[in-house]
C-alpha cells in the first residue's frame, strides 16, 4: 500500500478518479464549410477515459488483492474512506443505468451486492398496501335521524 495516513489515501483515491478520466489538448482545426481563416477548436484525447473498476482502484492504491481491499475495508485505520471509494466506483456503474444498454452496468452493481430493489429506491416510495383501522371513538353513529336526539 502507498498510503500511511487518511489524507494520503483520500489524495490517491482522487488521482485515480483523475487518471480514469483521461487526458486531452485542444487544437484549432479549419472549420469545414467555412473560410480558410476560420478555425474551432476540437478536443484531441492523448489518453482515453477509462470506466471506475474496483479492480482498478484497488491496484491504483497499491493493495495486492481484492481480499486484502475488503479486510481493510470492513475493519481498518481507513474503512470509511475505503468505502467512500468503493461508492464512488458504484455512482459511476449507476450513472451507466440511464444508458441505452445498461446490462454491463447491472451485472456489475449485482455483484457489489445491489438487487433490484436497491436500484429501485427513490426514498419516495408510495406504499404498496394500506392498512385502514376502525377505532370507536365513542359516541355511537345514528343509523337512522330518530336516533339523534338534540
Amino acid at each position: 500500500m502507498y498510503f500511511t495516513t487518511t489524507h494520503q489515501l483520500d489524495s490517491l483515491i482522487d488521482a485515480y478518479f483523475t487518471r480514469i478520466a483521461g487526458e486531452f489538448h485542444l487544437e484549432d482545426i479549419p472549420a469545414k464549410g467555412k473560410s480558410v481563416d476560420e478555425t474551432i477548436q476540437q478536443k484531441i484525447w492523448d489518453r482515453q477515459p477509462e470506466p471506475a473498476t474496483i479492480s482498478g482502484l484497488v491496484l491504483f492504491l497499491g493493495f495486492e488483492s481484492r481480499a486484502m481491499f475488503n479486510r481493510h475495508e470492513r475493519k481498518g485505520t481507513f474503512a470509511s474512506t475505503l468505502q467512500r471509494a468503493r461508492l464512488r466506483v458504484e455512482s459511476e456503474y449507476e450513472k451507466k443505468l440511464h444508458q441505452p444498454a445498461p446490462t454491463g452496468a447491472i451485472f456489475a452493481l449485482k455483484n457489489l451486492g445491489w438487487n433490484e430493489r436497491d436500484a429501485a429506491t427513490t426514498g419516495n416510495e408510495i406504499p404498496t398496501a394500506l392498512k385502514i383501522e376502525v377505532v370507536d371513538s365513542g359516541v355511537p353513529i345514528a343509523s337512522d335521524e330518530r336516533d339523534v336526539a338534540i
